[in-house]
């Protein structure tokens, strides 16, 4: 009889963790699409950026760039974005293709060398240009792209926020889990922990200055990105920010990078 009610309990213990578990997912998936639908929608939209770098010693680059985003029905976004300063970056320019399923496709073009260069789903994950942003932060995150769960309530500097799980479905990325801090009120990002491929806490993404566009999309006006095992740093501006500006797929082109200013 005793042997019988261990096992009554064992079975009842398992039986509820693995519904407990099923609705932390479920609840995770849910708080990540309700965030995706206040960036969803947008048609397209150009926005000018301002990207400061800082090295360990506190010393400060400043670069500028234009990006361009279309939304795609039924498939991920297209973004291009191209470097107009200082001159040794100026022309440098990168298209993504995100997909809901299957690896993104990028291309990157180094006016120096004059050629499009595809950029391997592999060669994602390392430093962009010396910033602590990769290929793979700059695309795109479709919400097909990862497994959720919800993990706690938490405040973060006084706002009320969900912690969720996301853990990338791409062999290739450059992060085994993030731990993803969504305000209640707005639905919107306000940070992201990103872990490397040894489980290491590396990066951490903060979202600031959240604005409010056309009374539909939230937008940040600061992304900043810390990098822990280099204590670099890299902060993108948005300065400039609009919608509905007529982009097509002809602007998002492997020939549109060599023509893009």
């Amino acid at each position: 009889m005793r042997k019988l009610f261990k096992h009554f309990l064992f079975v009842s213990l398992f039986i509820f963790l693995n519904f407990t578990n099923a609705d932390d997912f479920d609840r995770g998936l849910e708080i990540a699409l309700a965030t995706d639908k206040n960036f969803s929608g947008f048609g397209d939209s150009q926005t000018n950026l301002k990207m400061l770098l800082k090295n360990r010693k506190g010393f400060v680059t400043e670069r500028k760039m234009k990006m361009k985003l279309l939304e795609v029905p039924n498939d991920g976004d297209k973004s291009l974005i191209v470097f107009d300063s200082p001159r040794d970056v100026r022309g440098v320019a990168v298209l993504s293709y995100a997909h809901k399923v299957g690896s993104d496709e990028q291309w990157l073009y180094l006016p120096a060398l004059k050629r499009v260069k595809r950029v391997a789903s592999k060669n994602r994950t390392g430093p962009f240009l010396g910033s602590e942003f990769s290929l793979e932060d700059l695309s795109f995150q479709e919400i097909e792209k990862y497994t959720y769960k919800y993990l706690r309530d938490e405040d973060l500097e006084g706002k009320g926020c969900y912690v969720i799980k996301r853990i990338p479905l791409d062999p290739y990325s450059g992060y085994t889990k993030q731990i993803v801090w969504i305000d209640k009120t707005d639905s919107v990002i306000l940070q992201i922990h990103h872990y490397d491929r040894k489980s290491f806490h590396l990066k951490t993404q903060i979202f600031k200055g959240y604005k409010k566009y056309l009374n539909k999309f939230w937008r940040p006006n600061e992304i900043h990105m810390i990098n822990h095992q280099t204590n670099k740093t890299t902060t993108l501006f948005f300065e400039e920010m609009t919608f509905n500006t007529g982009l097509s797929e002809k602007d998002f082109t492997q020939n549109s990078l060599k023509r893009s200013k």
